[in-house]
Protein backbone atom coordinates (compact mmCIF):
# COMPACT_ATOMS: atom_id res chain seq x y z
CA UNK A 1 0.00 0.00 0.00
CA UNK A 2 1.45 3.40 -1.00
CA UNK A 3 2.15 5.97 1.72
CA UNK A 4 -0.56 8.46 0.67
CA UNK A 5 -3.28 5.79 0.73
CA UNK A 6 -1.96 4.38 4.01
CA UNK A 7 -2.00 7.80 5.65
CA UNK A 8 -5.57 8.39 4.51
CA UNK A 9 -6.71 4.98 5.81
CA UNK A 10 -5.04 5.36 9.22
CA UNK A 11 -6.40 8.87 9.75
CA UNK A 12 -9.98 7.67 9.19
CA UNK A 13 -9.86 4.80 11.68
CA UNK A 14 -12.14 5.18 14.73
CA UNK A 15 -10.88 4.94 18.30
CA UNK A 16 -13.57 2.31 19.01
CA UNK A 17 -13.79 -1.48 19.42
CA UNK A 18 -14.25 -3.52 16.30
CA UNK A 19 -12.82 -5.94 13.76
CA UNK A 20 -10.24 -5.18 11.07
CA UNK A 21 -9.77 -7.09 7.82
CA UNK A 22 -6.58 -6.96 5.75
CA UNK A 23 -6.85 -7.77 2.03
CA UNK A 24 -4.25 -8.16 -0.73
CA UNK A 25 -4.18 -6.60 -4.20
CA UNK A 26 -6.64 -9.24 -5.51
CA UNK A 27 -9.12 -8.57 -2.72
CA UNK A 28 -8.39 -11.85 -0.92
CA UNK A 29 -8.66 -11.74 2.87
CA UNK A 30 -5.23 -12.09 4.46
CA UNK A 31 -6.01 -11.60 8.12
CA UNK A 32 -8.91 -10.85 10.47
CA UNK A 33 -8.35 -9.42 13.94
CA UNK A 34 -10.21 -7.69 16.75
CA UNK A 35 -9.26 -4.58 18.69
CA UNK A 36 -10.27 -2.51 21.68
CA UNK A 37 -9.23 0.53 19.62
CA UNK A 38 -9.20 0.06 15.86
CA UNK A 39 -7.07 3.17 15.36
CA UNK A 40 -4.33 2.09 17.77
CA UNK A 41 -4.29 -1.58 16.81
CA UNK A 42 -4.22 -1.20 13.03
CA UNK A 43 -1.74 1.67 13.17
CA UNK A 44 0.65 -0.48 15.23
CA UNK A 45 1.18 -2.85 12.29
CA UNK A 46 2.54 -0.08 10.09
CA UNK A 47 4.55 1.71 12.78
CA UNK A 48 6.44 -1.49 13.57
CA UNK A 49 6.61 -3.11 10.13
CA UNK A 50 10.40 -2.81 9.88
CA UNK A 51 11.02 -4.18 13.37
CA UNK A 52 8.81 -7.30 13.35
CA UNK A 53 10.78 -10.31 14.52
CA UNK A 54 8.25 -12.68 12.96
CA UNK A 55 8.74 -13.29 9.22
CA UNK A 56 5.02 -14.10 9.07
CA UNK A 57 4.03 -10.61 10.25
CA UNK A 58 6.54 -8.91 7.97
CA UNK A 59 5.16 -10.80 4.98
CA UNK A 60 1.58 -9.98 6.03
CA UNK A 61 2.23 -6.22 6.18
CA UNK A 62 4.03 -6.28 2.82
CA UNK A 63 0.95 -7.82 1.16
CA UNK A 64 -1.70 -5.50 2.63
CA UNK A 65 -3.38 -3.34 -0.02
CA UNK A 66 -6.75 -2.72 1.63
CA UNK A 67 -7.93 -2.23 5.21
CA UNK A 68 -11.59 -2.70 6.06
CA UNK A 69 -12.98 -2.17 9.57
CA UNK A 70 -16.33 -2.97 11.21
CA UNK A 71 -17.10 -1.11 14.42
CA UNK A 72 -18.85 -2.84 17.31
CA UNK A 73 -20.25 -1.54 20.57
CA UNK A 74 -18.11 -3.79 22.79
CA UNK A 75 -15.00 -5.98 22.67
CA UNK A 76 -17.23 -8.99 23.28
CA UNK A 77 -19.18 -8.29 20.09
CA UNK A 78 -15.88 -7.83 18.26
CA UNK A 79 -14.70 -11.25 19.44
CA UNK A 80 -17.87 -12.96 18.18
CA UNK A 81 -17.72 -11.20 14.80
CA UNK A 82 -14.01 -11.97 14.44
CA UNK A 83 -14.64 -15.66 15.06
CA UNK A 84 -17.40 -15.73 12.43
CA UNK A 85 -15.30 -13.91 9.81
CA UNK A 86 -12.34 -16.23 10.35
CA UNK A 87 -14.60 -19.23 9.80
CA UNK A 88 -16.10 -17.60 6.71
CA UNK A 89 -12.91 -16.46 4.97
CA UNK A 90 -10.29 -18.90 6.35
CA UNK A 91 -7.51 -16.27 6.06
CA UNK A 92 -4.02 -17.64 5.42
CA UNK A 93 -2.36 -15.57 8.16
CA UNK A 94 -4.88 -16.65 10.82
CA UNK A 95 -3.38 -20.14 10.92
CA UNK A 96 -2.27 -19.82 14.54
CA UNK A 97 -5.08 -17.55 15.64
CA UNK A 98 -8.03 -19.66 16.72
CA UNK A 99 -9.65 -16.90 18.71
CA UNK A 100 -12.15 -17.95 21.31
CA UNK A 101 -10.36 -21.19 22.24
CA UNK A 102 -10.18 -19.99 25.83
CA UNK A 103 -13.94 -19.43 25.86
CA UNK A 104 -16.72 -21.97 26.39
CA UNK A 105 -18.74 -23.51 23.60
CA UNK A 106 -22.08 -25.29 23.90
CA UNK A 107 -21.89 -28.56 21.98
CA UNK A 108 -24.53 -31.00 20.74
CA UNK A 109 -23.55 -34.54 19.72
CA UNK A 110 -24.32 -35.56 16.14
CA UNK A 111 -25.16 -38.94 14.64
CA UNK A 112 -26.97 -40.14 17.77
CA UNK A 113 -30.70 -40.91 18.16
CA UNK A 114 -30.55 -39.09 21.52
CA UNK A 115 -27.86 -36.36 21.20
CA UNK A 116 -26.36 -35.12 24.43
CA UNK A 117 -25.48 -31.53 25.32
CA UNK A 118 -22.11 -30.59 26.78
CA UNK A 119 -19.83 -27.62 27.46
CA UNK A 120 -16.33 -27.49 25.99
CA UNK A 121 -13.52 -24.96 26.02
CA UNK A 122 -11.90 -24.70 22.64
CA UNK A 123 -13.04 -24.98 19.07
CA UNK A 124 -14.84 -27.69 17.18
CA UNK A 125 -15.02 -31.25 18.53
CA UNK A 126 -15.19 -34.41 16.44
CA UNK A 127 -18.76 -35.66 16.27
CA UNK A 128 -20.07 -32.52 17.99
CA UNK A 129 -21.82 -29.44 16.66
CA UNK A 130 -20.43 -26.53 18.66
CA UNK A 131 -21.88 -23.05 19.17
CA UNK A 132 -19.83 -20.14 20.45
CA UNK A 133 -17.56 -18.75 21.66
CA UNK A 134 -19.43 -17.28 24.63
CA UNK A 135 -17.48 -14.41 26.10
CA UNK A 136 -19.09 -14.62 29.54
CA UNK A 137 -19.65 -17.77 31.57
CA UNK A 138 -22.85 -16.19 32.94
CA UNK A 139 -24.33 -16.36 29.42
CA UNK A 140 -23.69 -20.10 29.27
CA UNK A 141 -25.24 -20.57 32.69
CA UNK A 142 -28.37 -18.70 31.59
CA UNK A 143 -28.69 -20.99 28.58
CA UNK A 144 -28.18 -24.11 30.66
CA UNK A 145 -30.82 -23.03 33.18
CA UNK A 146 -33.31 -22.57 30.34
CA UNK A 147 -32.37 -25.91 28.75
CA UNK A 148 -32.59 -27.86 32.02
CA UNK A 149 -36.06 -26.49 32.72
CA UNK A 150 -37.69 -26.48 29.30
CA UNK A 151 -35.49 -28.65 27.01
CA UNK A 152 -34.28 -31.38 29.37
CA UNK A 153 -31.69 -33.14 27.19
CA UNK A 154 -29.29 -35.71 28.51
CA UNK A 155 -25.72 -34.80 29.49
CA UNK A 156 -24.35 -38.32 30.05
CA UNK A 157 -22.15 -40.10 27.49
CA UNK A 158 -23.92 -43.49 27.74
CA UNK A 159 -24.24 -45.08 24.26
CA UNK A 160 -27.91 -45.38 23.30
CA UNK A 161 -29.97 -46.94 20.53
CA UNK A 162 -33.57 -46.33 19.54
CA UNK A 163 -35.88 -48.93 21.07
CA UNK A 164 -33.16 -50.47 23.25
CA UNK A 165 -33.22 -49.08 26.81
CA UNK A 166 -29.85 -49.47 28.51
CA UNK A 167 -30.98 -48.86 32.10
CA UNK A 168 -33.82 -50.09 34.26
CA UNK A 169 -34.04 -47.03 36.49
CA UNK A 170 -33.41 -43.40 35.44
CA UNK A 171 -30.78 -41.27 37.15
CA UNK A 172 -31.39 -38.46 39.62
CA UNK A 173 -31.52 -35.82 36.85
CA UNK A 174 -34.75 -37.38 35.58
CA UNK A 175 -36.42 -37.25 38.98
CA UNK A 176 -35.62 -33.54 39.38
CA UNK A 177 -36.97 -32.78 35.89
CA UNK A 178 -33.63 -32.18 34.13
CA UNK A 179 -33.64 -35.18 31.76
CA UNK A 180 -36.35 -37.12 29.90
CA UNK A 181 -34.57 -40.45 30.59
CA UNK A 182 -34.08 -41.75 27.03
CA UNK A 183 -31.84 -44.41 28.61
CA UNK A 184 -35.01 -46.01 30.04
CA UNK A 185 -37.11 -45.58 26.89
CA UNK A 186 -39.27 -42.84 28.40
CA UNK A 187 -39.12 -40.60 25.31
CA UNK A 188 -39.03 -41.40 21.58
CA UNK A 189 -36.19 -40.23 19.36
CA UNK A 190 -38.68 -38.14 17.34
CA UNK A 191 -39.88 -36.20 20.39
CA UNK A 192 -36.32 -35.89 21.65
CA UNK A 193 -35.24 -34.63 18.22
CA UNK A 194 -37.80 -31.81 18.38
CA UNK A 195 -36.20 -30.61 21.61
CA UNK A 196 -32.77 -30.72 19.93
CA UNK A 197 -34.09 -28.65 17.01
CA UNK A 198 -35.43 -26.05 19.45
CA UNK A 199 -32.07 -25.97 21.24
CA UNK A 200 -30.27 -25.33 17.94
CA UNK A 201 -32.63 -22.40 17.22
CA UNK A 202 -31.74 -20.97 20.63
CA UNK A 203 -27.98 -21.43 20.19
CA UNK A 204 -28.04 -19.92 16.69
CA UNK A 205 -29.79 -16.84 18.07
CA UNK A 206 -32.94 -17.50 16.01
CA UNK A 207 -35.23 -16.36 18.83
CA UNK A 208 -38.09 -15.47 16.51
CA UNK A 209 -38.36 -18.98 15.04
CA UNK A 210 -38.10 -20.54 18.49
CA UNK A 211 -40.83 -18.21 19.79
CA UNK A 212 -43.08 -19.29 16.92
CA UNK A 213 -42.41 -23.01 17.50
CA UNK A 214 -43.10 -22.78 21.23
CA UNK A 215 -46.21 -20.67 20.73
CA UNK A 216 -47.65 -23.15 18.20
CA UNK A 217 -46.95 -26.02 20.59
CA UNK A 218 -48.66 -24.12 23.42
CA UNK A 219 -51.76 -23.38 21.33
CA UNK A 220 -51.97 -26.98 20.14
CA UNK A 221 -51.75 -28.26 23.73
CA UNK A 222 -54.47 -25.81 24.79
CA UNK A 223 -56.78 -26.90 21.94
CA UNK A 224 -56.34 -30.52 23.00
CA UNK A 225 -57.09 -29.59 26.64
CA UNK A 226 -53.57 -30.50 27.81
CA UNK A 227 -53.49 -27.48 30.08
CA UNK A 228 -50.47 -28.40 32.22
CA UNK A 229 -48.37 -28.85 29.09
CA UNK A 230 -49.70 -25.58 27.67
CA UNK A 231 -48.72 -23.83 30.91
CA UNK A 232 -45.16 -25.19 30.61
CA UNK A 233 -44.89 -23.78 27.07
CA UNK A 234 -46.25 -20.45 28.33
CA UNK A 235 -43.56 -20.38 31.04
CA UNK A 236 -40.94 -21.29 28.43
CA UNK A 237 -42.03 -18.33 26.26
CA UNK A 238 -41.71 -15.96 29.20
CA UNK A 239 -38.31 -17.35 30.16
CA UNK A 240 -37.13 -17.08 26.55
CA UNK A 241 -38.19 -13.43 26.43
CA UNK A 242 -36.17 -12.80 29.61
CA UNK A 243 -33.20 -14.67 28.17
CA UNK A 244 -33.31 -12.57 25.00
CA UNK A 245 -33.36 -9.37 27.02
CA UNK A 246 -30.14 -10.41 28.71
CA UNK A 247 -28.35 -9.94 25.38
CA UNK A 248 -26.72 -13.33 25.17
CA UNK A 249 -23.44 -13.21 23.27
CA UNK A 250 -24.43 -15.99 20.93
CA UNK A 251 -22.78 -16.48 17.52
CA UNK A 252 -23.85 -14.22 14.70
CA UNK A 253 -26.55 -15.72 12.56
CA UNK A 254 -25.21 -17.27 9.38
CA UNK A 255 -25.81 -15.11 6.32
CA UNK A 256 -25.37 -11.69 7.92
CA UNK A 257 -22.98 -9.71 5.73
CA UNK A 258 -20.64 -6.82 6.41
CA UNK A 259 -23.04 -4.32 4.84
CA UNK A 260 -25.89 -5.27 7.16
CA UNK A 261 -23.56 -5.18 10.14
CA UNK A 262 -22.46 -1.66 9.16
CA UNK A 263 -26.11 -0.56 8.80
CA UNK A 264 -26.92 -1.77 12.29
CA UNK A 265 -23.76 -0.27 13.75
CA UNK A 266 -24.45 3.13 12.20
CA UNK A 267 -28.05 3.02 13.44
CA UNK A 268 -26.83 2.13 16.94
CA UNK A 269 -24.58 5.19 16.88
CA UNK A 270 -27.27 7.52 15.50
CA UNK A 271 -29.71 6.50 18.25
CA UNK A 272 -27.06 6.24 20.97
CA UNK A 273 -28.00 2.64 21.72
CA UNK A 274 -25.82 0.51 23.99
CA UNK A 275 -26.03 -2.54 21.73
CA UNK A 276 -26.76 -3.30 18.10
CA UNK A 277 -30.43 -3.30 17.00
CA UNK A 278 -30.52 -7.01 16.21
CA UNK A 279 -34.32 -7.06 16.13
CA UNK A 280 -36.34 -4.13 14.75
CA UNK A 281 -40.15 -3.92 14.70
CA UNK A 282 -41.96 -1.75 12.18
CA UNK A 283 -45.53 -0.52 12.79
CA UNK A 284 -47.88 1.01 10.23
CA UNK A 285 -51.60 1.46 9.72
CA UNK A 286 -53.75 1.57 6.60
CA UNK A 287 -57.32 2.72 6.05
CA UNK A 288 -59.68 4.17 3.45
CA UNK A 289 -61.62 6.95 5.06
CA UNK A 290 -63.58 5.50 7.97
CA UNK A 291 -63.58 1.84 6.94
CA UNK A 292 -61.30 -1.17 6.77
CA UNK A 293 -58.73 0.30 9.18
CA UNK A 294 -55.91 -2.17 9.85
CA UNK A 295 -52.49 -2.19 11.46
CA UNK A 296 -49.34 -4.19 10.84
CA UNK A 297 -46.21 -5.18 12.74
CA UNK A 298 -43.22 -6.52 10.80
CA UNK A 299 -40.02 -7.83 12.35
CA UNK A 300 -36.47 -7.69 10.98
CA UNK A 301 -33.85 -9.97 12.54
CA UNK A 302 -30.23 -9.09 11.72
CA UNK A 303 -31.42 -6.74 8.97
CA UNK A 304 -33.63 -9.38 7.28
CA UNK A 305 -37.43 -9.87 7.37
CA UNK A 306 -38.61 -12.59 9.76
CA UNK A 307 -42.09 -13.22 8.36
CA UNK A 308 -42.90 -15.84 10.98
CA UNK A 309 -43.19 -12.94 13.46
CA UNK A 310 -45.31 -10.61 11.29
CA UNK A 311 -48.67 -9.71 12.85
CA UNK A 312 -51.73 -7.86 11.51
CA UNK A 313 -54.55 -6.16 13.39
CA UNK A 314 -58.07 -5.02 12.59
CA UNK A 315 -58.52 -1.68 14.30
CA UNK A 316 -61.39 -1.97 16.76
CA UNK A 317 -61.04 0.78 19.37
CA UNK A 318 -60.06 3.77 17.20
CA UNK A 319 -61.95 5.47 14.40
CA UNK A 320 -60.26 6.40 11.14
CA UNK A 321 -58.80 8.73 10.06
CA UNK A 322 -57.17 9.21 13.51
CA UNK A 323 -53.74 7.75 12.64
CA UNK A 324 -52.05 8.42 16.04
CA UNK A 325 -54.91 6.75 17.93
CA UNK A 326 -54.64 3.69 15.69
CA UNK A 327 -50.86 3.53 16.13
CA UNK A 328 -51.45 3.70 19.88
CA UNK A 329 -53.93 0.81 19.73
CA UNK A 330 -51.63 -1.42 17.65
CA UNK A 331 -48.60 -0.78 19.88
CA UNK A 332 -50.65 -1.41 23.04
CA UNK A 333 -52.09 -4.67 21.75
CA UNK A 334 -48.68 -5.79 20.50
CA UNK A 335 -46.88 -5.13 23.77
CA UNK A 336 -49.59 -6.62 25.94
CA UNK A 337 -48.64 -9.91 24.30
CA UNK A 338 -44.92 -9.18 24.62
CA UNK A 339 -45.31 -8.64 28.36
CA UNK A 340 -47.32 -11.86 28.60
CA UNK A 341 -44.53 -13.81 26.93
CA UNK A 342 -46.49 -14.63 23.78
CA UNK A 343 -44.43 -12.42 21.46
CA UNK A 344 -40.66 -11.80 21.41
CA UNK A 345 -39.28 -8.40 22.45
CA UNK A 346 -37.28 -6.21 20.10
CA UNK A 347 -34.38 -3.80 20.38
CA UNK A 348 -36.02 -0.98 18.43
CA UNK A 349 -39.61 -0.01 17.61
CA UNK A 350 -40.11 2.03 14.41
CA UNK A 351 -43.46 3.67 13.63
CA UNK A 352 -44.44 5.20 10.32
CA UNK A 353 -45.18 8.91 10.76
CA UNK A 354 -44.10 12.01 12.61
CA UNK A 355 -44.14 13.39 16.15
CA UNK A 356 -47.85 12.63 16.69
CA UNK A 357 -47.37 8.94 15.83
CA UNK A 358 -44.19 8.78 17.95
CA UNK A 359 -46.02 10.30 20.93
CA UNK A 360 -48.91 7.86 20.51
CA UNK A 361 -46.55 4.86 20.54
CA UNK A 362 -44.73 6.17 23.63
CA UNK A 363 -48.02 6.72 25.49
CA UNK A 364 -49.11 3.16 24.75
CA UNK A 365 -45.82 1.83 26.14
CA UNK A 366 -45.95 4.10 29.21
CA UNK A 367 -49.44 2.84 30.04
CA UNK A 368 -48.01 -0.68 30.09
CA UNK A 369 -45.13 0.37 32.34
CA UNK A 370 -42.49 0.21 29.57
CA UNK A 371 -40.19 3.22 29.82
CA UNK A 372 -36.83 1.96 28.54
CA UNK A 373 -37.83 1.11 24.98
CA UNK A 374 -36.02 2.61 21.98
CA UNK A 375 -38.77 4.11 19.80
CA UNK A 376 -38.45 6.29 16.69
CA UNK A 377 -40.74 7.54 13.92
CA UNK A 378 -39.80 7.94 10.27
CA UNK A 379 -41.88 10.36 8.19
CA UNK A 380 -42.37 9.76 4.46
CA UNK A 381 -41.29 12.10 1.66
CA UNK A 382 -38.68 14.14 3.58
CA UNK A 383 -37.57 11.01 5.50
CA UNK A 384 -37.23 12.89 8.80
CA UNK A 385 -36.37 10.77 11.84
CA UNK A 386 -38.18 11.72 15.05
CA UNK A 387 -36.51 10.66 18.29
CA UNK A 388 -37.87 11.08 21.85
CA UNK A 389 -36.59 14.06 23.85
CA UNK A 390 -35.44 15.97 20.75
CA UNK A 391 -37.09 19.24 19.79
CA UNK A 392 -36.26 18.82 16.09
CA UNK A 393 -36.08 15.75 13.86
CA UNK A 394 -32.90 14.22 12.47
CA UNK A 395 -32.28 14.57 8.76
CA UNK A 396 -29.95 11.73 7.85
CA UNK A 397 -28.00 11.93 4.58
CA UNK A 398 -29.55 10.11 1.62
CA UNK A 399 -26.57 7.74 1.52
CA UNK A 400 -26.86 6.95 5.24
CA UNK A 401 -26.71 3.21 5.94
CA UNK A 402 -28.88 3.69 9.04
CA UNK A 403 -31.56 5.43 6.97
CA UNK A 404 -31.44 2.66 4.40
CA UNK A 405 -32.18 0.05 7.08
CA UNK A 406 -35.01 2.10 8.63
CA UNK A 407 -36.64 2.70 5.24
CA UNK A 408 -36.49 -0.99 4.49
CA UNK A 409 -38.38 -1.78 7.70
CA UNK A 410 -40.86 1.10 7.26
CA UNK A 411 -41.66 0.20 3.65
CA UNK A 412 -42.20 -3.46 4.53
CA UNK A 413 -44.62 -2.50 7.32
CA UNK A 414 -46.47 -0.26 4.82
CA UNK A 415 -46.64 -3.06 2.23
CA UNK A 416 -47.89 -5.61 4.77
CA UNK A 417 -50.62 -3.28 6.10
CA UNK A 418 -51.88 -2.47 2.60
CA UNK A 419 -51.86 -6.15 1.58
CA UNK A 420 -54.03 -6.99 4.60
CA UNK A 421 -56.43 -4.15 3.85
CA UNK A 422 -56.74 -5.27 0.22
CA UNK A 423 -57.48 -8.85 1.27
CA UNK A 424 -60.22 -7.65 3.65
CA UNK A 425 -61.73 -5.51 0.91
CA UNK A 426 -61.78 -8.42 -1.55
CA UNK A 427 -63.24 -10.72 1.10
CA UNK A 428 -65.96 -8.19 1.88
CA UNK A 429 -66.87 -7.86 -1.79
CA UNK A 430 -66.97 -11.63 -2.23
CA UNK A 431 -69.13 -12.06 0.89
CA UNK A 432 -71.57 -9.45 -0.40
CA UNK A 433 -71.83 -11.22 -3.74
CA UNK A 434 -72.44 -14.56 -2.04
CA UNK A 435 -75.28 -13.06 -0.02
CA UNK A 436 -76.83 -11.82 -3.28
CA UNK A 437 -77.12 -15.41 -4.58
CA UNK A 438 -80.77 -16.60 -4.28
CA UNK A 439 -81.05 -19.12 -1.46
CA UNK A 440 -77.84 -18.05 0.34
CA UNK A 441 -78.60 -16.07 3.46
CA UNK A 442 -76.44 -15.29 6.43
CA UNK A 443 -77.22 -18.62 8.09
CA UNK A 444 -76.13 -20.68 5.08
CA UNK A 445 -73.10 -18.45 4.52
CA UNK A 446 -72.13 -19.04 8.15
CA UNK A 447 -72.44 -22.80 7.63
CA UNK A 448 -70.25 -22.60 4.53
CA UNK A 449 -67.60 -20.58 6.34
CA UNK A 450 -67.57 -22.88 9.37
CA UNK A 451 -67.18 -25.88 7.05
CA UNK A 452 -64.51 -24.57 4.69
CA UNK A 453 -62.85 -21.93 6.88
CA UNK A 454 -62.61 -19.10 4.34
CA UNK A 455 -64.13 -17.57 1.21
CA UNK A 456 -61.09 -18.74 -0.80
CA UNK A 457 -61.67 -22.33 0.31
CA UNK A 458 -65.32 -22.15 -0.76
CA UNK A 459 -64.25 -20.90 -4.19
CA UNK A 460 -61.79 -23.81 -4.49
CA UNK A 461 -64.30 -26.47 -3.39
CA UNK A 462 -66.14 -28.70 -5.86
CA UNK A 463 -69.94 -28.74 -6.28
CA UNK A 464 -70.07 -32.12 -4.53
CA UNK A 465 -68.15 -30.80 -1.50
CA UNK A 466 -70.40 -27.73 -1.24
CA UNK A 467 -73.51 -29.88 -1.61
CA UNK A 468 -72.54 -31.94 1.44
CA UNK A 469 -72.84 -28.88 3.71
CA UNK A 470 -76.09 -29.17 5.75
CA UNK A 471 -78.88 -27.14 4.16
CA UNK A 472 -77.15 -26.64 0.78
CA UNK A 473 -77.79 -29.64 -1.48
CA UNK A 474 -76.80 -30.23 -5.17
CA UNK A 475 -79.04 -27.59 -6.76
CA UNK A 476 -77.93 -24.70 -4.57
CA UNK A 477 -74.30 -25.88 -4.76
CA UNK A 478 -74.47 -25.60 -8.56
CA UNK A 479 -75.89 -22.07 -8.31
CA UNK A 480 -73.16 -21.06 -5.85
CA UNK A 481 -70.36 -22.33 -8.10
CA UNK A 482 -71.89 -20.54 -11.10
CA UNK A 483 -72.14 -17.22 -9.27
CA UNK A 484 -68.90 -17.23 -7.28
CA UNK A 485 -66.76 -14.23 -8.32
Amino acid sequence: MDEAKLKSVLSSLPDRPGVYIFRDARGEVLYVGKAKSLKKRVSSYFRRRDSFLSPRLRKLVEMIEEVHVVRTSTEAEALVLESQLIKRYQPFFNVDLKMGERYPYVCVAEGDPFPRISIARGGERSGMRCFGPYTRVSDVRSILRFVERFLPLRTCSTPMEEGKPCRERPCLRHFVGKCKAPCCGRISSAEYGRMVEQLVLLLEGRFGELFSALREAMEEAARELRFEEAARYRDALRALASLHRQRISSPLREGIDDQTWMEMEELRKVLNMRGLPWRIEGVDISHTGRSQAVGSVVVFDNGLPNKSLYRRYRIRDSEAPNDPAMIREVVRRRYERVLSGYEPPSDLLLVDGGPAQLGAALRALFQLGIRDKHVVALAKEEELLYVPHRSSPLRLPEESLALRLLKRVRDEAHRFAHAYQDSLRRRSLTTSRLLEIPGVGRRRLSLLLSTFGSIEAIKSATEEEIARVPGIGPSLARVIKQNLP
